[in-house]
């Protein structure tokens, strides 16, 4: 018997596509979630979030496809051809909104980027907390009808991202019980998770993410009167690489605030830019941006008065609303997960806040009732890792690395025989090698 080909692991987000092979450490490809169609099918191809049947579509596989269908670009070529090709997003919010596009996205990164051929592999795809049915049973349609693929996993992000947090040394045991704390361009999400089984009632998301986080740069710079400095087209992309190259998450906003205006010299940084289409060389000063910029995860009503729930309170409203028996476990493992998480000292603030919640909920606990004897108290634990920028797609690359994974999988037999709907009933299979 041949030996089997490695699966093949696929996360589309909202912002960026990553894919690659099971077993290894980094995506072969990471690329924007995004297609670059001619015009005339622009128009038509951004329709709503249903699906056709499978009957009502002309043809579902690429070598049946006419020459018009074939003419779109996906990821980075789409966006360097926007002037002649309009832009569709399939995804938004982390939900497929349009399945046609969707199928299209999938056979030209999977022909064209991976060159592979999908029927001699397996293939793990990634979907969001409280994913409807339907569009599982879509997934499986479009996979096992158009790619013909051996067998198709679907998981859920958080419980990647948990499965992720194996390799970091924080880590004593391989558990799927946890709190995943994604957060990544467009919004962030707090998910508890207990045994691999997603506590859907309890999830909480913040409006408040890397976006947000490059328009708040953007904005101190121009109040400092910095952004003059600045070609108007190259503002979001200096904000951008200010946010991820220089700027840190503190621990006491005040005594930064102190140490920036007694010794500027030392805290400043430089940023040295070129105009992307003079090639003009031009610097701005980063200062008060680099700790601020982050800090609107903890101190929300610097930024906007929408939204003013700190990140630690809406972690400790998570876990405790979940059922109580897993609360000490959700405490304890508190994993972060996706490019926005990724600020120097922010899981140990994290920790030191919602340390703060924990134990003065039960100090007054213990004051109102009256109780003599001493709480144990409840162990806090952050996690961070090297792989928690794409730490979704890697708990994908570990899972499907293990040996009972084709075992879990749904199999192109059991699909002709029952159909769609076996996508319907979760399988999640152990956390031990």
């Amino acid at each position: 018997m041949a030996a089997r080909q490695a699966p093949i692991v696929i996360d589309n987000g909202t912002g960026w596509t990553k894919m690659g092979f099971a077993g290894n450490s980094e995506p072969s490809f990471v690329f924007p979630t995004v297609m670059g169609l001619p015009h005339s099918q622009s128009a038509t191809g951004s329709s709503g979030p249903g699906r056709p049947s499978v009957a009502a579509k002309p043809s579902h596989l690429a070598s049946k496809r006419g020459i018009d269908d074939l003419d779109f670009y996906i990821g980075d070529e789409a966006i360097k051809n926007s002037k002649s090709y309009g832009l569709n997003y399939p995804i938004r919010h982390g939900q497929i909104d349009n399945w046609d596009l969707m199928e299209r996205f999938w056979e030209k990164s999977i022909f064209q980027y991976l060159r592979a051929e999908p029927e001699d592999h397996h293939v793990l795809l990634t979907e969001p907390p409280l994913n409807a049915p339907e569009n599982r049973e879509s997934m499986a349609e479009i996979m096992f009808e158009s790619f013909n693929v051996q067998g198709l996993y679907i998981a859920v992000q958080a419980v990647l991202a948990l499965a992720a947090s194996w390799t970091s040394s924080k880590v004593t045991d391989r558990t799927l019980t946890g709190t995943v704390v994604d957060s990544g361009d467009g919004v962030t999400h707090v998910i508890p998770v207990a045994e691999g089984y997603v506590i859907g009632s309890s999830i909480k998301h913040i409006p408040i993410a890397g976006r947000d986080i490059t328009n708040f740069v953007q904005q101190l710079l121009r109040e400092r009167g910095e952004t003059v400095n600045i070609p108007p087209e190259d503002q979001m992309r200096v904000s951008e690489r200010i946010k991820e190259d220089y700027s840190y998450v503190c621990q006491d906003i005040v005594k930064e605030f102190r140490k920036y205006d007694q010794d500027p010299y030392n805290w400043f940084e430089r940023y040295q830019g070129e105009h992307s289409v003079t090639g003009r060389q031009y610097g701005v000063d980063v200062g008060y941006e680099r700790f601020l910029a982050p800090e609107i995860f903890f101190n929300p009503e610097i930024y906007s008065s929408d939204f003013l729930t700190p990140l630690p309170n809406v972690v400790d409203e998570v876990i405790s609303s979940s059922p109580i028996d897993v609360r000490r476990g959700l405490y304890k493992n508190i994993v972060l997960s996706g490019g926005s998480t990724m600020f120097d000292h922010f899981g140990a603030r994290l920790k030191r806040d919602l340390r703060q919640l924990v134990d003065t909920r039960l100090t007054n606990s213990e004051l109102q009732s009256g109780n003599l004897q001493k709480s144990s108290g409840v162990e806090v634990n952050v996690i961070s890792h090297k792989r928690q920028r794409h730490a979704v797609w890697f708990g994908g690359s570990l899972l499907a690395g293990l040996p009972d994974f084709y075992t879990s999988c749904y199999s192109k037999a059991d699909y002709d025989e029952i159909g769609p709907s076996i996508c319907r009933r979760y399988s999640i299979f152990g956390s031990s090698t």
